[in-house]
């Protein structure tokens, strides 16, 4: 059958993949039990890239191609671009589509990055695999991987599918440091897990609470606790400038005198 051939699976069985040439460019679209299937799919690859009234919303679970392959041509046919993930592009920013009912929007400038990188979702994150790791999608936006929707950064529209960057706002960046306000005025707590959350001060300022709580890993560590803590990360602070506050910065006595 055109655009079908046969293969073998590594346990010696037989499977048949399905693939089309569109615009000089050979697609593959995937791998399927029999001839038949394999067939269908090829015909309604050129069925889609010849007919521009069928558009992402018209895929049913009765049709031949995978999801991901419908949206792959369909965006090539009106875009002339391919990418070999889920992407249909707009003019300032695309769509990623996850499942005909998860739909992710992104700003043009991240477009590059996800045409390479396919997102996963597991256990309610979503991620990509760069460099053999699994990457959270929020750590693109300075957003630690288990920060909290609405504690510590909201979606400014209340849609938390658009991760366009002038949706997303960050309140709380470091890990242990959370925002506090009373009468218009802004403070910075600080707590760690030992087990059992104990606070460690409430400071003027977002930078103190985080190097506050870097200080009681330090000297949680020093008291025998064995947890694997991860130590905020400073930014733009010189090393002299950090030990100084460090050094300054009170930390609750229940941590300085913690027994393990």
């Amino acid at each position: 059958m055109k655009g079908v051939y046969e293969t073998c699976r590594k346990d010696g069985s037989v499977y048949y993949r399905a693939s089309f040439t569109y615009k000089n460019k050979h697609i593959s679209l995937g791998g399927f039990d029999t001839d038949t299937e394999a067939n269908r799919a090829y015909a309604e690859a050129g069925r889609l890239a010849n007919d521009k009234s069928t558009s992402i919303e018209d895929y049913s679970t009765d049709s031949a191609l995978p999801f991901e392959k419908w949206v792959i041509i369909i965006n090539f046919r009106d875009n002339g671009l391919y990418f070999s993930t889920p992407i249909y592009a707009r003019p300032k920013f695309f769509y990623y589509y996850m499942s005909p009912s998860l739909v992710l929007k992104f700003d043009i400038d991240d477009l590059f990055y996800y045409s390479s990188h396919k997102i996963m979702k597991r256990n309610g994150h979503l991620f990509v695999a760069d460099y053999g790791m699994q990457v959270n999608v929020l750590n693109r936006y300075d957003i630690r991987s288990f920060a909290v929707a609405g504690r510590d950064y909201v979606f400014l529209n209340g849609d938390d599918t658009d991760f366009r960057r002038q949706n997303l706002k960050i309140i709380n960046r470091y890990n242990g440091v959370h925002a506090i306000t009373t009468k218009g005025r802004t403070k910075y707590k600080a707590k760690i897990n030992v087990p059992g959350y104990y606070i460690i001060g409430t400071y003027h300022s977002e930078l103190e609470a985080a190097i506050a709580y870097n200080k009681a890993i330090d000297t949680l560590k020093r008291n025998g606790v064995k947890k694997n803590y991860t130590q905020n990360y400073i930014d733009g602070l010189s090393p002299s400038a950090y030990a100084d506050i460090y050094s300054k910065l009170k930390i609750s006595d229940k941590i300085v005198n913690y027994k393990k």
